[in-house]
């Protein structure tokens, strides 16, 4: 069976069969809708059904609260349809001219600034690049079948090789290799294959409005990614770069931050510290990174948001900022990192 999807206010249809989410159908005819984890866990792919019936399947429930469920809410990324729909959500123009494509890749380095995260670096087939927008993610693609997600650390207009941050997650199918815990070791000059890019986090360059960069632990990736692309580009917005670790040492690429707001007028670096320890010699901001944020920005009705990190940290600014601080909830973009396990 196959059923009329319409996606309001924009007006445009898609086509979904009954065996395939809402999500795959857009992006498999062109139209994309706002997206992050795939999987009902971040909850970016939030829509409100206005006609219709539609299937549900199993997600985390703070992606989708039963209140909202209530209201007529869903995830694309996990609903089917079972009649005609008309949707209320975004649609994505900016990402309809970007193809998804499945790439080899080399191995070209591997550093361990931290003893549970890892830098990958991963070097494309000779003359092929990959068209991105900075703050997007690929999908390591695993000899099983399964998938894992990483976004891309560096810019776009980089070079030909793509940079990753990795955070171990013990049992973890590529990250247990990647660190040599497991039965096999992912090494230097090893093939691995991808798919992407994917996501609808990434940079807005046709605002002028001053950006929170909100990051916790390995969300700093695609921050990262955005900074250095905005370098590039000349986009000289106000930037407030906030990078939050449970311990000094979780700021594993704090000397960079540091050089960007020596050299970048318009950029503020603040890190701030959840639980250091006596022997960190600990001075600067402490608690959580986006209490920070509301402590230094107590009205955001001016400023665009982008946040990455955990989810509970991305869920505490998502409603902390539109409820106490003003910000206008379509303009906080997000990336929950999530894990197979979550």
């Amino acid at each position: 069976m196959t059923w009329t999807v319409t996606i309001e206010p924009a007006g445009k249809q898609f086509m979904a069969e009954a065996d395939e989410t809402l999500l795959e159908a857009a992006l498999r005819q062109g139209i994309v809708l706002p997206y992050g984890c795939k999987d009902g866990a971040c909850g970016s792919c939030k829509a409100k059904a206005l006609e219709g019936n539609w299937d549900q399947a199993a997600h985390q429930p703070s992606a989708l609260k039963t209140d909202e469920a209530s209201q007529g809410y869903l995830l694309t990324c996990c609903s089917r349809a079972s009649s005609d729909l008309r949707l209320e959500c975004r649609t994505i123009a900016a990402l309809s001219d970007i193809p998804v494509r499945k790439m080899p890749c080399r191995v070209a380095s591997i550093e361990k600034p931290l003893d549970d995260v890892a830098i990958l670096r991963l070097q494309l087939p000779a003359n092929e690049r990959l068209k991105y927008l900075a703050g997007q993610y690929l999908e390591i693609l695993m000899r099983d079948g399964s998938r894992r997600a990483y976004s891309m650390a560096s810019a776009p207009d980089a070079g030909d090789a793509i940079e990753l941050h990795v955070r171990h997650m013990p049992g973890g199918k590529f990250t247990d290799p990647l660190f040599g815990t497991g039965s096999t070791r992912i090494k230097e000059k090893d093939i691995l294959r991808f798919e992407g890019p994917m996501g609808s986090f990434f940079l807005r360059e046709d605002s002028a409005k001053p950006m929170i960069l909100l990051a916790s632990g390995t969300g700093f990736a695609p921050i990262k990614a955005i900074v250095e692309h905005a370098r590039m580009k000349s986009i000289e917005r106000p930037m407030y770069l906030y990078w939050g670790g449970r311990r000094p040492k979780d700021l594993y690429q704090q000397a960079i931050c540091e050089r960007w707001a020596v050299d970048l007028p318009y950029l503020r670096f603040v890190p701030v510290i959840s639980d250091a320890w006596a022997e960190d010699g600990w001075q600067g901001r402490s608690g959580w990174v986006h209490q920070a944020v509301i402590d230094d920005f107590p009205d955001l009705s001016n400023f665009e948001v982008y946040a990455c990190g955990a989810p509970v940290m991305v869920d505490a600014a998502r409603r902390d900022f539109v409820e106490r601080c003003s910000l206008d909830p379509k303009l906080f973009f997000a990336d929950a990192f999530t894990s197979a396990a979550d």
